[in-house]
């Protein structure tokens, strides 16, 4: 989540920089670009920067290394240039592949995502999960355990790696059910929080590496840091964390990455998750942005608790090192 300038130069929400590092929340891009606000903003959410509040939903066109478009951005992709996913025969008894668990009607990958990407044409490669998607080059989401997953990524990308994959992202209802599991339990494990479960609760990187003055953190610079990914004992590789997993066999729902989802913010959101007081009354002044779910490394429980973790603040253009994504598909 982002925080912003309010009234000139008071942090919103927060008074303090120690209280902003509980949130786990994440600064505008620089000072400058934050704008003064009116009043405060209940759970300290403001748009992200700018210029990523004004990028269209449509995806950027894929380049090849001419220079020339693969894939124009509103036009539907070309079977030639669709990563075939990895072949799968249905599991047992199940209308889904092994990799991905069945969840009402849909099917969801057990693990968060990572991507693949084709070089000069030909095979496709393991991304570095620490880099932004390559705007270069034509990528897709894969999903297995024993491997970091991809970060630093918006939710126009996640959405385009999993179309790539031949999968799509999942919706709010999908996402929750395979996170609460049959039982439908607010922690993917049980209904009583047990903190070495998921990977949660992590001392905060950017305060940690970039000191402890929220108005001196860049969004470039500071939240798209490649540096932070890369540290041991932060983000893990998938299905690290043997107990954080939910009856249906999702791994890592609560904790690691944020996990983009389909929906977009509307006042509907409220009948589909239990929201906080502070979240549900700023379902109206964020309508239209992207919803991420689950928390991450550094977060425990300031949006929600466990599967009930939602964040409603950005732009779906928006991404840092803490957001990620998995996705779904129709069965058989």
């Amino acid at each position: 989540m982002v925080f912003g300038l309010g009234n000139g130069s008071r942090w919103e929400h927060l008074g303090s920089v120690a209280a902003l590092v509980v949130w786990g929340c994440q600064v505008q891009s620089t000072q400058a670009e934050a704008q003064p606000k009116s009043r405060a903003r209940a759970q300290g959410e403001v748009a992200p920067r700018a210029s990523a509040a004004r990028e269209s939903e449509a995806p950027r066109p894929l380049a090849s290394a001419s220079g020339g478009a693969l894939v124009a951005a509103t036009a539907s992709i070309a079977p030639e240039l669709v990563p075939p996913e990895i072949p799968e025969v249905l599991a047992p008894g199940s209308p889904c592949p092994a990799s991905m668990a069945l969840v009402g009607s849909a099917c969801i990958d057990r693990y968060e995502a990572h991507l693949v990407v084709r070089r000069n044409g030909g095979a496709f490669e393991p991304y570095p999960p620490h880099q932004r998607p390559p705007q270069d080059a034509e990528y897709a989401a894969r999903s297995e355990a024993g491997v970091r997953p991809q970060a630093y990524i918006s939710r126009i990308e996640a959405a385009l790696a999993c179309e790539h994959a031949g999968k799509r992202l999942c919706s709010v209802e999908e996402w929750y059910g395979a996170c609460r599991g049959a039982q439908r339990t607010t922690y993917p494990y049980g209904s009583v929080f047990e903190r070495d479960r998921c990977n949660v609760g992590k001392p905060h990187l950017l305060t940690l590496h970039f000191g402890d003055n929220p108005r001196a953190w860049k969004y470039d610079e500071h939240f798209n840091s490649p540096l932070l990914d890369q540290l041991d004992g932060y983000l893990e590789p998938t299905g690290r964390f043997a107990g954080c997993v939910s009856s249906v066999g999702a791994y890592d729902m609560v904790g690691n990455l944020h996990e983009w989802v389909a929906d977009r913010v509307d006042t509907t959101l409220a009948s589909k998750l239990p929201l906080q007081d502070g979240i549900r009354n700023r379902l109206r002044a964020n309508t239209g942005k992207g919803v991420f779910m689950g928390g991450f490394f550094s977060t425990t429980s300031e949006h929600g608790r466990g599967c009930d973790f939602v964040t409603i603040a950005h732009e779906p253009a928006y991404h840092d090192y803490s957001t990620g994504f998995r996705c779904c598909r129709d069965p058989g």
